[in-house]
This record gives structure tokens, C-alpha cells and sequence, in this order.
């Protein structure tokens, strides 16, 4: 019997402290360890967009504990997908990985009201990703 390694999907956002975080947490619940997650920032922020943590929380999704963390060139080696949320030419291109940018509102500054369909637009979106590599 062959066992193979689940796909691994990388967040990426500059401060990996919103929208990031939201993709990475709704594919780990909703994968069930059926894919790999990781997210990352070129510029990590010190934390979460408090925001965030309250929207993820209203689903029953805890990221309290979660934090920003940097973006490496081994982490973007290690992806099979790479999801970028807007940072432009701080994120390395390894050739030979898939690549997709959503294009999302910023969360950043932004109050619960209007985190919220954001939040729910990455759900769909994780959603159809899991669709697609399970």
C-alpha cells in the first residue's frame, strides 16, 4: 500500500495577520488533516487583527493563539500551492509551483461589521480550493 504525503497549501500576506490567518485556519478545520497548511508574512505583523480573532471566533474557529509568522524561501519550496492575498513582489516565485492570488478586501482597520463577509468569502474560497486538491 502507498501512502501519499497530503498537498501543502501556504497563505501569504505581508503581515499574516488577518486575512492569511482566516484561510489558513478555515482549511485546517475544514481539511481534517486531508491537507497541509501553513501561512506566512513578508513583513509579519507583532499580532492578529483583533477583528479577525472575534470574526473567526463568531464560527467557532479560536485563533487566539495563533501569531504572524515570517515568510522563508523554504516554506515557499515546501508548498505545493501558494496563495497570495495582495503581496505583490515580496513573495518569492519558485518555478514549478501553482500560484493563486485572491483578491480580497483588507481587513486591516476594519470593524467587526465589516470582517465579516470577508471571513465568509474565504470560506467559499477555501471551500472550492479543498474541492479541487482533495
Amino acid at each position: 500500500m502507498t501512502t501519499s504525503q497530503p498537498p501543502m497549501v501556504l497563505f501569504v500576506r505581508v503581515h499574516n495577520a488577518g486575512r492569511s490567518q482566516m484561510a489558513a485556519a478555515y482549511l485546517t478545520r475544514l481539511a481534517a488533516g486531508r491537507v497541509d497548511v501553513r501561512s506566512a508574512g513578508s513583513e509579519p505583523a507583532d499580532r492578529l487583527n483583533p477583528a479577525v480573532v472575534e470574526a473567526m471566533n463568531e464560527v467557532g474557529i479560536d485563533i487566539t493563539d495563533e501569531h504572524p509568522k515570517l515568510l522563508t524561501a523554504d516554506a515557499v519550496r515546501a508548498a505545493d500551492v501558494v496563495i497570495t492575498m495582495g503581496c505583490g513582489d515580496t513573495c518569492p516565485i519558485y518555478p514549478g509551483k501553482r500560484y493563486d492570488d485572491w483578491q480580497l478586501d483588507d481587513p486591516a482597520g476594519r470593524g467587526i461589521e465589516a470582517v465579516r463577509p470577508i471571513r465568509d468569502d474565504i470560506e467559499s474560497r477555501v471551500r472550492a480550493l479543498i474541492a479541487e486538491l482533495t
